[in-house]
C-alpha cells in the first residue's frame, strides 16, 4: 500500500499528528497534498531521479515531501537542520537538489551553504512559513501557496521514488547513500524493512508510532515510510520532553515508539509520581537503535514498561542489521542481537575471521555476497569483496551468535545517538591563540552515553582554570553545531604523541574510561 490506498479505505485516518499540539494531516490530506506537491516539481521540470532536500525540523511537512517524491520517481534527501553553512556546504555539493525545502530560520545557512558548494542557479527554493512575495531567479517559494494553487496532475505517471541519506566516513565528511528509484507503482513496493516491522508487531490495523526523535535521521524516516506503507499514523515530537512523550503515548493511544537511549535515561530521572501518571496500556512495543544502551538503563526500562523494549543494531548503507527482544536480552544482557538476514562476522585489521568471544571488526555479508579471496595466512580485502560491509564497530559474538559491541575503529564518539568526530573539533581549535595544544576524545556520560572532552595544553601566559575552557566551549559552539562541541575541558602539561607527532587517543581515553569503569554504577 501507500497514502493513496489507504486515502480510500480511511480518508479521514490520522497519517501524521504533531504531539504538543494535536495538529494532523489525514490521509486524505496527505494523499491529496503529496500529489499536488509531485505535479509542481513536474511541472517545474524535476525529473526522475532528481534529489529534493529537506532541512526541517519535525513538521507534517516531511510527510507531505516524502510522499511527493516517493510517488513520482524523485530522490528524498534529508540532512540536519542544526548543521552551519560550513557543515551543510558539503552536503549540497553532494545532493546536488533541485528543490529545497525548509524554513525561513534555517534558509539563511542554506544559502550561505549553496554558495560554499557553487550550486548553480535555478535550485527551486521552498520556505514552509516564508510570506513574502518571491522575487528573482532564486526567490524562497511560499510552501503552503504552492500547494494551494497547484492543481493534481490526474496523469501524472507514479513510480517509486529513491532515497538519500548521509552516513559518515572516517574523515567526518557526511558520506552519501542513495537508493535509486523503481520502475514501479508505489502501492506494489513491498514495506520498507518489513521483516524487521513484522518482528516488531507492525500490521496494518492502524498501529500510532511515536517519533520523538529528528525526521532526518535515517531510523525515523524509515519508520516513517514503513509506517505509511502499512497504513498507520505517525505522531512526531518537535522536541523531546521525557514528560511530554508520556502524555502523547497516553493522548494518541500510542502502540509503537522508537528511541534512543539517552531518551530512556531522561524517563528514568522523571520523578516515580510523573512516571506513574500516565496510562501507558496501548503501549506494546519500544524499539531503540543508534547508539549502545548501558545494560542498568536497559534493565530499568524493562522493569518499567515490561517485556516490551526491543533493539536493532545496523547502518543506512545497509549491510546487514541485527535484532533483539527483550526476552532475548534479558539471557544475553548487553547484546545488539543475532544477524537478520546477513551474516555477521568477526575480523582483525587484515580480513582474517575471528573466533567467538574475540574482539574485531564487526562486517556483515549478505546473501549474495561472494566469498573473500583469502591469501594462504587467511587475509582478505573484506572491502573490496562485493556484498561485505562494515561501518567500523568493533566487538564480538558469543557461542549463540549473539553480537556485543566493545567500541568504534579510530576514535568517533557517539554522544546521544550523534557521531562526533575529534579531528574537526581539533582543526578548529589547535591554531586558537590560547591553545599549545590539544586532543578531543569521547568520554564517559551517564546520560548520552558518551561527552566531547577537550584535553588543553594551554599556550604561555594563558591560565588553564574555568574561564579559559568557557571560552575555548563558546569558541566552539560560535562556529560549529553545539552537539559537536566539547561540553568540558581539562588542561595538562603536554599530550602523548607518536614519534611522528600523531596523538595517541587511546592512553587518553585509557585514562577517563578505566576510571569510570571502576566507579560504581549508579542507578537513575
Amino acid at each position: 500500500m501507500y497514502p493513496g490506498n489507504v486515502a480510500e479505505r480511511a480518508p479521514d485516518r490520522p497519517a501524521m499528528i504533531i504531539a504538543e499540539t494535536g495538529q494532523h494531516r489525514t490521509y486524505a490530506e496527505l494523499d491529496e497534498r503529496s500529489a499536488r506537491l509531485a505535479s509542481y516539481f513536474a511541472v517545474r521540470g524535476l525529473q526522475r531521479d532528481d534529489t529534493v532536500l529537506v532541512v526541517l525540523g519535525n513538521d507534517l511537512i516531511w510527510g507531505e515531501v516524502c510522499w511527493a517524491c516517493w510517488r513520482s520517481g524523485l530522490c528524498l534527501g534529508a540532512a540536519n537542520f542544526h548543521l552551519t553553512s560550513a557543515e551543510l556546504a558539503p552536503i549540497l555539493e553532494d545532493a546536488a537538489p533541485r528543490a529545497i525545502v525548509t524554513s525561513r530560520r534555517v534558509l539563511p545557512n542554506l544559502r550561505a551553504a549553496a554558495e560554499q558548494a557553487g550550486l548553480d542557479h535555478g535550485v527551486l527554493w521552498l520556505v514552509v512559513d516564508e510570506t513574502g512575495e518571491p522575487s528573482g531567479p532564486d526567490a524562497a517559494l511560499n510552501y503552503e501557496r504552492i500547494i494551494a494553487s497547484t492543481p493534481r496532475d490526474p496523469d501524472l505517471v507514479e513510480t517509486v521514488g529513491g532515497r538519500l541519506l548521509f552516513s559518515s566516513g572516517t574523515t567526518g565528511r557526511p558520506k552519501p547513500f542513495r537508493v535509486p528509484p523503481q520502475q514501479i507503482h508505489p502501492s506494489e513496493l513491498p514495506v520498507r524493512s518489513g521483516g524487521l516491522m513484522t518482528s516488531l508487531g507492525f500490521d496494518d490495523t492502524g498501529n500510532v508510532l511515536l517519533v520523538p526523535g529528528p525526521a532526518y535521521h535515517a531510523g525515523p524516516l524509515g519508520f516513517l515510510q514503513s509506517l505509511h506503507q502499512l497504513g498507520g499514523t505517525v505522531v512526531l515530537m518537535q522536541k523531546f520532553d521525557p514528560e511530554g512523550a508520556l502524555a502523547a503515548i497516553e493522548r494518541y493511544r500510542v502502540t509503537h515508539s522508537q528511541w534512543v537511549p539517552t531518551m530512556f535515561v531522561r524517563l528514568l530521572r522523571l520523578p516515580a509520581e510523573v512516571r506513574h501518571r500516565y496510562d501507558l496500556s496501548s503501549h506494546r512495543v519500544a524499539v531503540h537503535a543508534a547508539a549502545p544502551c548501558p545494560p542498568e538503563v536497559k534493565r530499568e526500562m524493562l522493569t518499567w514498561w515490561g517485556p516490551i523494549v526491543h533493539e536493532y543494531y545496523g547502518a543506512s548503507e545497509g549491510y546487514g542489521r541485527t535484532t533483539i527482544g527483550p526476552e532475548e536480552w534479558l539471557a544475553h544482557p548487553g547484546s545488539v542481537g543475532r544477524s537478520v538476514q546477513s551474516t555477521v562476522h568477526i575480523a582483525d585489521e587484515s580480513g582474517r575471521l575471528l573466533p567467538t568471544g574475540q574482539v574485531g571488526a564487526v562486517w556483515f555479508a549478505k546473501p549474495d555476497a561472494e566469498e573473500p579471496e583469502r591469501a594462504a595466512d587467511g587475509t582478505a580485502d573484506l572491502a573490496a569483496t562485493p556484498g561485505w560491509g562494515t561501518v567500523g564497530d568493533l566487538g564480538y559474538l558469543d557461542d549463540d551468535g549473539f553480537l556485543y559491541l566493545t567500541g568504534r575503529q579510530g576514535q568517533t564518539i557517539i554522544t546521544g545517538g550523534v557521531n562526533v568526530y575529534p579531528r574537526e573539533v581539533e582543526d578548529l581549535l589547535a591554531p586558537h591563540p590560547k591553545v599549545d595544544d590539544i586532543a578531543v576524545l569521547g568520554v564517559p556520560d551517564p546520560e548520552f552515553g558518551e561527552q566531547v572532552k577537550a584535553v588543553v595544553v594551554p599556550a604561555d601566559g594563558s591560565e588553564p582554570g574555568p574561564s579559559l575552557a568557557d571560552e575555548l566551549i563558546t569558541y566552539c559552539r560560535e562556529r560549529l553545531a553545539h552537539f559537536k562541541c566539547p561540553k568540558s575541558v581539562d588542561f595538562t602539561d603536554s599530550l602523548p604523541r607518536t614519534d611522528t607527532g600523531k596523538i595517541r587517543h587511546k592512553p587518553l581515553r585509557d585514562q577517563y574510561w578505566s576510571v569510570a569503569s571502576s566507579q560504581p554504577t549508579r542507578s537513575t
